[in-house]
């Protein structure tokens, strides 16, 4: 509330949006106009960047989620992008769409990591990209640290993270580094079906040493965060010590063998 001489103005609603499926020659109006421009729009961007969705073939982008721009619900919201729903020939799937005020010109290098992330079988399907949009598989589950909140079955816990750890092994593999995985509360999703995902490949390099495994271990098992904390309440204290011991060896040679041991020190 601001008091501006004697004029008491009012509160700005900060009511979220119901969704809506928005098509895309509809996308001119507000608020629809500024997430698709975020922060802020300005004709010619607008509409070039409406002709970037009609040849990826959207028909439609869908506004939900649990994030919100401009008092509007989206997926999610970050530094380089929105992340909306788009439809393509009557297909859901994720759309990023790249700020105006963006630290980088296009979003051409993420979507050459994720297909590379897919090449070993890692991350959401690239559907396609381009200067400010990357559109991926669409998939239906919780962020880690909300999934561990609501899941405390050992069995299933040791499960999900084991094959989270070894998309992690895949990436190494490869010679790929996702760069953001020592912190990863929002780039590990568990589907609906219990399966782990690798999302968010905007800071990937294929050109620096990977340290996917040794990143994701120190984050699960060995940092002072919740998600760390709710893993040993739920699989018990794991031994930090072992864990470093196997890590180091893994670190000097990235081989099958290795990652075996890691996993032995992780969830033994």
């Amino acid at each position: 509330m601001h008091i501006h001489f004697t004029l008491l103005l009012p509160k700005r609603c900060t009511c979220v949006k119901p969704p809506a499926t928005v098509p895309v020659e509809k996308l001119t109006e507000e608020p629809y106009a500024s997430i698709l421009c975020y922060p802020k729009p300005s004709n010619p961007e607008l509409q070039n960047r409406i002709e970037e969705l009609r040849n990826h073939a959207v028909s439609a982008v869908e506004f939900s989620g649990k994030a919100a721009a401009f008092n509007v619900p989206v997926l999610g919201k970050g530094y380089v992008g929105v992340v909306a729903i788009a439809h393509i020939n009557g297909q859901r799937v994720a759309l990023k769409i790249r700020r105006v005020d963006a630290d980088r010109t296009d979003l051409l290098h993420e979507a050459q990591m994720l297909a590379k992330a897919n090449s070993a079988d890692v991350g959401p399907k690239l559907i396609g990209g381009s200067k400010n949009f990357l559109l991926t598989q669409l998939i239906d589950g919780e962020l880690l640290p909300a999934w561990l909140e609501l899941h405390k079955d050992a069995v299933q816990v040791r499960e999900v993270l084991g094959k989270l750890l070894e998309n992690c092994f895949r990436l190494d593999a490869i010679g790929l580094d996702h760069g953001e995985l020592s912190k990863a509360p929002k780039h590990a999703i568990v589907d609906v079906r219990q399966k782990p995902w690798i999302v968010d490949f905007e800071t990937a390099s294929d050109t620096r040493k990977p340290a996917n495994v040794t990143s994701i271990c120190h984050f699960l098992f060995n940092s002072a965060g919740t998600v760390a904390r709710n893993i040993a309440k739920t699989l018990g204290e794991r031994d930090k010590a072992a864990i470093i011991r196997a890590l180091k060896i893994y670190k000097n040679a990235r081989t099958h063998g290795n990652f075996e041991r890691v996993l032995q020190a992780c969830f033994s």
